[in-house]
């Protein structure tokens, strides 16, 4: 397990612990990041209350997308993501860190399907036909495309072409 996905499981942990101590809810056992992002319950309950900039940090280091990718996808400036930045201390409301989420989704199951980081992101950059010929990063966007791009990840790591 590298060293980025030990501080996530560290920070979700820590996080997912805060938030259910707040709401005087039952905190689960330690989980994994991976478990985290598989339990839809638990990442409604993390975009309700917010995403700490922290964990937005890890996430986006793990991920192929530059700050521009970003500010792009949530809809913000660039001016802004580094103000967050400098900050340090920025909680993204809900619609951002639902969108933060749905990136980690995509971004968890394009590390499992393509053998590098380079490669998932030359495949998102690259115009699928099985994607009516868009490039896969360009249906992030919304979430409607994102359950395009991860049905065709699936696809993919299923051995099924269009």
């Amino acid at each position: 397990m590298s060293d980025l996905h030990k501080r996530l499981d560290e920070e979700i942990n820590s996080y997912y612990s805060e938030i259910s101590t707040q709401e005087g809810t039952v905190n689960e056992s330690t989980m994994a990041y991976s478990t985290f992002l598989d339990s839809p319950m638990r990442v409604v309950h993390a975009i309700n209350s917010g995403v700490p900039y922290r964990i937005f940090k890890l996430i986006q280091e793990e991920s192929p997308f530059d700050d521009e990718d970003w500010a792009n996808f949530l809809n913000i400036s660039k001016r802004s993501l580094d103000r967050f930045k400098a900050a340090g201390d920025h909680i993204f409301k809900p619609a951002h860190a639902e969108k933060i989420f749905e990136l980690a989704e995509v971004t968890q199951l394009g590390a499992q399907v393509f053998d590098s980081r380079k490669q998932f992101y030359d495949w998102l950059n690259t115009p699928s036909f099985a994607l009516g010929n868009f490039k896969p990063i360009d249906l992030l966007s919304n979430s409607f495309g994102k359950n395009l791009v991860l049905d065709e990840l699936h696809h993919i790591d299923q051995g099924i072409f269009a």
